[in-house]
């Protein structure tokens, strides 16, 4: 799945996209979050994606933030 994420410099300022084409991570996880089926996103929006892109989109977005350092200011 990490083979259908791809993070280029000369693509998108070097933000993530789907691997072989210039659609941002970022513009597909909006759709989901719009509540459109991995379906719908592809007929309707991206129809050169699969749905197995779409999934790969999500787990990228879980993968960063499992990664993620949280710094909680102490309370006083």
């Amino acid at each position: 799945m990490k083979t259908r994420i791809a993070v280029t410099p000369e693509i998108h300022f070097g933000k993530p996209c789907v691997a072989g084409t210039r659609i941002p991570v970022q513009n597909v996880l909006e759709l989901v979050r719009d509540g459109l089926s991995f379906a719908e996103i592809v007929r309707d929006h991206y129809p050169d994606l699969e749905p197995e892109d779409v999934r790969a989109c999500v787990q990228y977005a879980i993968d960063v933030v499992t990664a993620e350092d949280i710094h909680l200011a102490p309370t006083l």
